[in-house]
């Protein structure tokens, strides 16, 4: 790898993975503030979602980290403080609210994910034949989210056993703790492909190093995605004003923009 290339990718790599974490700044007087755990898919589509609503009146200001929604499941059943969990699977806000966690009412859903094979420019991967490309040793590393706690990466397993690749591939899988970390072990270079949310492979940081092909929607579970308003919400009304906001309309067409569908489609 080049320099230059080297250096394009290190970029991609701290734009992927930056907000997962670190220090909150001070908040000016005046500003609502909403503690998100939010899917990693949801990455770029939320830093506009953040973006409208710090201009908003009143301002809000979004304290985001990005992870597995598993992970934020566990992290939420154990007393992590958060206002509003946002899953790539309804069934984990469902569950919280089960467990007492949130109100049945406060639990919602917000989009429908998709997925993507995702490689470099350079890659000579042939895009046409799907994840059936991805079969041939050549390929090298396949970069998915971990299954065991990533919607994603459940589906991306469940996609390639549809293929009848996945036997062929389980020996070079490389997991992610999320599905961005999926995305960026590629666009790094330290996998020749990755099984990613179609919302990442649209952003700019990744669009402009690769291409993609869409996963056929029948060939995984569901990706079904939804959030809910935990109990021990800080600030109630900044909560439900977040949600209003991805669930109306000018939430649903940021998400769109993003490939995602949306519940009901």
């Amino acid at each position: 790898m080049s320099r230059l290339r080297a250096a394009t990718a290190a970029l991609v790599v701290v734009a992927l993975v930056t907000g997962c974490g670190g220090a909150t700044p001070a908040t000016p007087a005046g500003h609502q503030v909403v503690r998100v755990a939010a899917a990693a898919d949801l990455k770029f589509a939320l830093e506009e979602v953040a973006a409208v609503l710090a201009k908003a009146d009143p301002p809000m200001r979004l304290q985001t980290t990005y992870g597995s929604s598993g992970t934020f499941f566990q992290q939420i059943s154990n007393g992590a403080p958060f206002d509003v969990y946002l899953s790539a699977d309804l069934s984990y806000p469902t569950r919280l609210a089960e467990a007492g966690l949130a109100a049945p009412q406060d639990v919602f859903d917000y989009a429908v994910g998709r997925l993507v094979l995702w490689v470099p420019h350079d890659s000579p991967v042939d895009l046409s034949k799907g994840l059936a490309a991805v079969a041939d040793p050549a390929v090298g590393k396949v970069a998915i989210a971990n299954p065991e706690h990533a919607p994603y990466g459940k589906a991306a397993v469940a996609a390639m056993r549809s293929a009848g690749v996945y036997e062929r591939v389980q020996s070079r899988l490389v997991l992610g703790e999320n599905v961005a970390q999926a995305a960026e072990f590629a666009a790094s270079g330290n996998a020749g492909a990755s099984v990613i949310a179609l919302s990442l492979a649209l952003a700019p940081q990744l669009a402009d190093r690769g291409q993609h092909v869409e996963v056929p929607l029948e060939s995984f579970p569901r990706l079904n995605q939804g959030g809910v308003v935990l109990a021990g919400v800080a600030d109630r009304a900044a909560a439900l004003r977040l949600r209003e906001f991805l669930t109306g309309d000018d939430g649903t067409a940021i998400l769109k923009r993003y490939g995602f569908y949306l519940p009901g489609s």
